[in-house]
């Protein structure tokens, strides 16, 4: 006999939970082209270039580049952006000192084209009374975000790290 530790997990899924999850990972994958995903997160005004970005082909005769050390800036704004399987649809960099609140997302999601599936987390001005309305108003389908699904967050893995490497 040995002692073993239990596996760390952030909760335990119920049984619908489970259910809801499956429903999304295993419904009809044609209707990803009316998808837009929308997101937020802080992105800096400027970040220097890595190495790797910043590197060059030389040839063996050339001098060495040089390159004067950059801290990020510490200008920070919130981005929101919405996106589907073409790229950008709207990007919107919100003013200093303005709160994104239900009715400053309302007006984003005004600016969309019609006859889209809607895919945005649960937060709080995605699901208040003033949003979901609006979505039902202009028969706007959402794509259920099921419950602890940080990988469904698209915004996280697939806008932002790559967009943070492209300065």
């Amino acid at each position: 006999m040995r002692q073993v530790s239990a596996k760390f997990v952030p909760c335990v899924l119920t049984v619908e939970q489970k259910q809801k999850l499956y429903d999304c990972a295993t419904s009809d994958s044609s209707f990803l082209g009316n998808v837009i995903v929308g997101d937020e997160s802080w992105v800096y005004g400027y970040d220097p270039e890595t190495r790797v970005q910043s590197s060059q082909w030389k040839s063996p005769s050339s001098p060495h580049a040089k390159k004067v050390r950059q801290s990020r800036s510490n200008i920070k704004v919130m981005m929101i952006v919405f996106f589907d399987l073409d790229g950008i649809v709207e990007t919107e960099f919100v003013p200093r000192n303005t709160t994104v609140n239900s009715e400053y997302y309302k007006g984003l999601l005004e600016c969309l084209r019609n006859g889209f599936i809607l895919h945005h987390d649960n937060n709080p001005c995605h699901t208040s009374l003033l949003v979901q309305q609006f979505l039902s108003d202009e028969n706007i389908t959402v794509c259920p975000h099921p419950p602890y699904s940080l990988d469904l967050e698209m915004c996280n893995f697939w806008f932002f790290p790559p967009s943070q490497n492209d300065h």
